[in-house]
C-alpha cells in the first residue's frame, strides 16, 4: 500500500535486522547514523535518503538496494 506522501517506496529495513539477529542501534553504531533517523527510514517516513547513507545500510546488512527498498503495494 503506498504510504501516506505518496512515495509508494517500502524500506525493508525491519525484515533485513530481524533477519541478521541485529538491532537498530547496532546498525546506527555501525553505519554512524543517529537511530532517530534510521528509524524515520525503517518507518517508511523518510522524504529523502543519501547516497552515502543507503551504501553504508546495504554494506552493513550485506544487502543491494533492492533488498532494501521496495515498491510498496
Amino acid at each position: 500500500m503506498p504510504e501516506e506522501d505518496g512515495s509508494g517506496i517500502h524500506c525493508r529495513l525491519d525484515e533485513l535486522l530481524a533477519e541478521r539477529d541485529m538491532t537498530l542501534t547496532r546498525l546506527a553504531e555501525i553505519v554512524g547514523v543517529s537511530i532517530v533517523n534510521l528509524s524515520v527510514l525503517k518507518n517508511d517516513r523518510a522524504k529523502a535518503i543519501r547516497f552515502s547513507t543507503l551504501v553504508a545500510v546495504c554494506d552493513a546488512l550485506d544487502c543491494e538496494v533492492g533488498d532494501l527498498l521496495v515498491r510498496a503495494g
